[in-house]
């Protein structure tokens, strides 16, 4: 009886650990592949107590990819303490690494924007814009004209980079090293391209 008292959670404590359990089937399915269903079975609860904290699986997805979007950025954030190119470096191989680790997670990410649910793909929008807003202030720091065009190029150059991680740090076995150079080299391809444009 003791025990169960210290082992019974908060709601808020409940819902942060089915949160975390739909993160982390992520690691080996797909995002469209959580049911409510498939969560209770691994949770051990009921169906209604995740309709109760959720509300739908769409409601329940939102929850899941806005968490596994926070642990990226988080985990990517950059250096702000290191000059402009030495940081797009060290963030651009954490992200290499965040996507070895994490395939599944970002691959749902990435992909969620394919969800029919307009919430998730802002989510997921969301995570994009502010991947985009950091290779913008490291070029914005090197001297680089702040204008619509660059701001729309490094917008673009985040899609190419997401399908680029998924075909390199999830379907080949490069060197760290070489895709994290290889997104280096695009990015300032990019910007070059814009400066191009005057």
């Amino acid at each position: 009886m003791e025990a169960d008292r210290r082992t019974r959670l908060t709601p808020d404590e409940r819902r942060a650990q089915l949160v975390a359990l739909g993160v982390a089937f992520l690691a080996d399915s797909r995002l469209d592949e959580l049911t409510i269903e498939e969560l209770s079975a691994r949770a051990g609860v009921s169906r209604g107590l995740l309709f109760h904290y959720f509300g739908s699986k769409q409601g329940l997805h939102r929850e899941v990819v806005r968490t596994a979007r926070d642990s990226m950025l988080h985990a990517t954030e950059p250096v702000p303490d290191l000059p402009p190119l030495e940081r797009l470096h060290d963030t651009l191989a954490r992200i290499v690494a965040f996507v070895r680790e994490h395939g599944g997670t970002f691959y749902s990410l990435v992909r969620g924007v394919a969800s029919v649910d307009t919430e998730v793909r802002a989510v997921v929008e969301e995570a994009r814009a502010e991947q985009a807003q950091r290779v913008v202030a490291v070029f914005l720091e090197l001297g680089v004209p702040d204008t619509p065009l660059l701001r729309i190029a490094l917008r673009s150059w985040i899609a190419f980079a997401e399908e680029a991680l998924v075909e390199t740090a999830l379907g080949t076995d490069l060197l760290a090293e070489r895709i994290v150079g290889f997104l280096e080299r695009s990015a300032r391809g990019v910007v070059e391209a814009v400066e191009a444009e005057g």
